[in-house]
């Protein structure tokens, strides 16, 4: 006996097409006999953990028989000791993909709308979609967020707003000034979501600081990560920060200890780690440097980013991702978000980027 198991999900999960993360080095090796790889395709910090955090890594496993933490309050604590806020503005998620579900699932239903711009981040209409609410996609300009275009979409349907900031694939940022007028132009029922998974590498006079926002406008929520400029990739560990009635609805629908033992330790320890921090930004900085500067050598058109990757456009995206994957080099193709001329890559070590720019440049 059989049975139609697609017939038995709901519309929206059944629709769904899973996300599709970066090749994995490993299977590329196994593909191709390669034993060398580069893989600069899923905005990982090159440097690698701090030695700090895994100290406390291996000090954590040894209590690996018992349940974290299921609030995490030593990591909310720092957390909120380190941006000033109450431990009770922040909700703690299995990276921040999981937090911004959780948003979407604690204030949206099929009678929902979820704002956000073209050429966002890939999730947003994937929680959008699971939850059976209608996905508005708001024009880009300059591959970034139009925020104007984006407050005349808002409907009394409209529930949530999500801001990537800087926006990935493309790297662009919305300044300060224009998310205040957006803000002050939004109603006080809209949540806006202003995802600043990138922000640490950012020291531009103009760009927002999210967190300091939210004193003025409390349907704000700003989600973040340790798997960028922190190198916590591996361990999946993010939050938001929200207004405390906000903060205290998504706890009630996030799932016991999402957030396990091991990243609960690294990430508040390498919380004080700012050597590290100042490298890792260093890193990205010398490293984006040397990649516009090949970019520019060869001709090509890129987006200027401000995160810890760019994309470029390269004609035959997917042609030249496969010759690079032949070449031990592992890239992102981003036809899935209506780029197909775009590859964005990840900004590695000096030997890494140099590996990659003699790639391309041999096959282009």
């Amino acid at each position: 006996m059989s049975c139609d198991f697609f017939s038995l999900a709901t519309s929206g999960v059944s629709a769904l097409s899973p996300y599709v993360p970066g090749k994995p080095e490993d299977e590329l090796k196994r593909e191709l006999g390669l034993a060398q790889i580069t893989k600069l395709a899923s905005n990982e910090n090159p440097l690698g953990p701090s030695k700090k955090a895994l100290n406390a890594i291996a000090h954590a496993s040894s209590a690996l028989c018992r349940y974290p933490d299921g609030s995490g309050f030593v990591l909310r604590s720092a957390l909120a000791k380190r941006l000033d806020v109450s431990a009770n503005q922040i909700t703690l998620g299995n990276g921040s993909n999981d937090v911004l579900e959780l948003i979407v699932r604690a204030f949206c239903d099929e009678r929902s709308e979820v704002l956000f711009s073209q050429y966002a981040f890939a999730v947003y209409p994937l929680v959008t979609q699971a939850v059976g609410a209608t996905s508005v996609v708001a024009p880009a300009v300059q591959w970034g967020h139009d925020l104007e275009a984006m407050s005349a979409l808002i409907s009394d349907k409209t529930k949530v707003v999500f801001i990537a900031n800087p926006n990935n694939p493309t790297g662009t940022y919305v300044n300060t000034d224009t998310v205040v007028r957006f803000l002050d132009s939004v109603p006080a029922n809209v949540l806006v979501v202003l995802d600043e998974a990138y922000c640490e590498y950012i020291d531009l006079a103009d760009f927002p600081d999210g967190v300091a926002l939210l004193a003025k406008y409390p349907n704000l929520i700003v989600t973040r990560t340790f798997s960028k400029a922190w190198g916590l990739a591996g361990l999946r560990v993010g939050y938001s920060v929200s207004h405390p009635d906000v903060a205290n609805i998504l706890n009630r629908v996030r799932q016991p200890f999402n957030v396990n033992a091991l990243a609960l330790a690294a990430a508040t320890i390498v919380l004080e780690d700012d050597d590290y921090l100042e490298a890792s930004v260093k890193t990205n900085n010398k490293g984006m440097r040397q990649i516009v500067d090949g970019f520019e050598s060869l001709g090509l058109e890129y987006i200027p980013s401000v995160g810890n990757f760019i994309c470029v456009k390269v004609g035959d995206a997917a042609g030249v991702y496969q010759k690079l994957l032949r070449s031990g080099v592992i890239v992102r193709p981003v036809a899935n978000y209506g780029m197909p001329e775009h590859l964005r890559v990840s900004i590695g070590l000096k030997e890494e980027n140099s590996r990659f720019l003699d790639a391309l440049k041999a096959i282009l």
